[in-house]
């Protein structure tokens, strides 16, 4: 029907002259032609995103099969355990194993990938991996990657699954102790340049985020501290008996507890931080925006209710969230004063004298028993305590008697009936 109109418009125009057509009748001239076009536009062409997912990396082998050979550990103690394959009663490593290079370095950019323990949660680390010697590869039972953030094991094993001890060897070497987290290492026997603060921190830090570095540059010394301490273990392994970019070989150690009284109270801080999240995390985010103050009417409300009626008062957190019979917020004492406890107004009231007429009747009673209560000059215990002892009527059962022995042989003194 609307191509019908324009058609009969048009013929109209042809023979009866009209008046001119102004700017508004144009525009919905224009506008119904553009609302009766029957043209179809042509579909848009879809976008199709395409989702390209890199398959994950085998694990490299680091040494040939072929090479390794089963050699006799080496001798770093008295007595040889079979049971472990072990020398145990030794808490120093032999001084020429100390100075032997290793037979192999990691490199974590190029050796690591996926092995049997991807499958496998709770899996350790491989310690040949950790040494640049494992031989297994993808088919290795142990992980061959860096630790992580979110891999936590027992605090008396390491990352590789060896058991810890209670205490630290004479030397600071081998597993550790589980009576402290030790995320610090001990590198000693580094060549000493200009340049040694950055040579460590470049070799180091391939191991895991480093939190701290502190290099004694006259005495070739320095000491690492990671944020995990299973970086800390992964590093010592990795680097022991390595070079840097000299050839001496690095003596890793354990550090020993530092004696600095800043450095305790930073570690303290940390401690209370890794508390205070852990909290942050087990409650509702509602609670703990509250506790902090960042909730604005949270805020507004716990200044009206800790003013206790006191213009310009905030009672402090201590006296607020108090709780116990004596506490000064109501919802403190819920529950304490129907506890067989004495409550607030009843200890005023003792402490005043105003007890009332049982309390009179009770000190009468007392004072009455002290008047009765004979008066013994001579003796262990005094009068109160004896009238105490008289007033518990304690009973004192005794046992039964055991029944005598009757028998033939009881006149030839038996020890058996």
């Amino acid at each position: 029907m609307a191509e019908v109109d324009v058609h009969q418009d048009v013929d109209v125009q042809s023979t009866v002259d009209l008046p001119p057509v102004t700017n508004s009748e144009a525009d919905n001239t224009a506008l119904t032609t553009t609302t009766t076009d029957t043209t179809v536009s042509a579909p848009r062409e879809k976008k199709l995103k395409k989702i390209i997912r890199k398959k994950k990396r085998p694990a490299r082998v680091q040494i040939d099969p072929a090479l390794v050979v089963s050699e006799p550990p080496p001798q770093t103690g008295t007595i040889f355990n079979i049971w472990y394959n072990k020398w145990s009663g030794g808490d120093r490593e032999d001084k020429y194993l100390s100075q032997t290079a290793a037979k192999g370095r990691c490199v974590v950019a190029r050796d690591s990938g996926y092995t049997r323990a991807d499958a496998v949660p709770g899996s350790y680390f491989c310690l040949r991996f950790a040494r640049g010697v494992c031989p297994r590869g993808q088919d290795c039972d142990y992980l061959h990657r860096l630790p992580g953030l979110h891999d936590h094991f027992s605090p008396n094993v390491d990352c590789f699954g060896r058991d810890k001890f209670s205490d630290y060897r004479d030397d600071m070497g081998g597993v550790g102790s589980f009576m402290r987290v030790n995320r610090t290492v001990y590198v000693g026997r580094i060549h000493v340049t200009d340049d040694i603060e950055e040579i460590v921190a470049r070799h180091f830090a391939e191991w895991g985020q480093v939190e701290r570095i502190r290099v004694l540059n006259t005495r070739g010394v320095a000491f690492i501290t990671y944020t995990n301490e299973h970086n800390a273990e992964f590093a010592k392994e990795a680097m022991a008996h390595q070079s840097l970019d000299h050839d001496e070989i690095l003596n890793v150690r354990w550090a020993t507890a530092d004696p600095n009284p800043l450095s305790q109270k930073r570690e303290a801080r940390r401690i209370e931080e890794q508390a205070a999240e852990a909290i942050r995390r087990a409650l509702p985010a509602e609670f703990v925006a509250e506790i902090e103050g960042r909730d604005p009417e949270a805020r507004k409300r716990r200044k009206l209710e800790s003013s206790y009626g006191l213009e310009g008062y905030e009672a402090p957190d201590e006296v607020h969230f108090a709780r116990g019979p004596n506490a000064v917020n109501p919802r403190g004492r819920e529950g304490y004063a129907d506890g067989g406890e004495i409550s607030y107004e009843e200890r005023l009231m003792i402490e005043q004298g105003d007890a009332g007429a049982d309390g009179g009747e009770w000190q009468q009673e007392e004072q009455q028993q002290k008047q009765a209560a004979p008066v013994e000059e001579n003796g262990i215990f005094s009068s109160n305590t004896l009238a105490a002892l008289n007033a518990a009527k304690v009973a004192v059962v005794s046992k039964p008697k055991p029944p005598a022995p009757a028998g033939p042989l009881v006149a030839y003194d038996s020890d058996s009936d």
